[in-house]
């Protein structure tokens, strides 16, 4: 809260902000993957706050804003947006099918803080028996018999995300 108090003099008065609630942010490595992902977006400033699992976003307008919550998305992580207009895009791939294996990529895991995240979501999945999740992975595997759809759902809820893989 301090962090965004202090940059607030440093905003023009005719920038928008949006937050980013119910993000996964649960240590410096993940808060260095957000400030990454958004430092792709020419005029954006992005505040991490690992402690709230918030992300400030302040840009020139709401057109840069969208681009670096996709880019925060394509970077595995997924949140709420404060703003209606703004939106945190959901699509997965997933098609809502019941199946045994899926390959998931894209998600952010930093550190076993973030595979335990993952594991502790995939828990709450109905038919899900194992993965493979791995600190620094760019795919896992899920197993078991459960909807493809479950699985993103249960890591958005966690605040990170990801696409079905090749």
């Amino acid at each position: 809260m301090v962090a965004v108090l202090a940059l607030t003099p440093l905003a023009r008065a005719d920038d928008v902000t949006v937050t980013l609630s119910k993000v996964h942010l649960c240590c410096g490595k993940c808060v260095d993957g957000a400030n990454k992902a958004v430092s792709k977006v020419d005029g954006v400033t992005a505040v991490p706050d690992k402690t709230a699992h918030t992300i400030v976003l302040t840009a020139a307008n709401t057109e840069t804003l969208q681009k670096a919550v996709d880019a925060l998305v394509k970077a595995g992580f997924f949140g709420e947006s404060s703003d209606t207009g703004i939106k945190v895009n959901s699509e997965t791939g997933a098609k809502g099918d019941k199946v045994q294996t899926l390959k998931v990529q894209g998600v952010h895991l930093c550190c076993p803080s973030c595979v335990k995240a993952v594991n502790k979501a995939l828990a709450d999945v109905p038919g899900v028996t194992a993965n493979t999740a791995t600190k620094g992975a760019e795919s896992f595997e899920v197993t078991g018999d459960f909807k493809d759809s479950d699985v993103f759902a249960a890591l958005q809820k966690a605040g990170l995300t990801g696409k079905v893989g090749e």
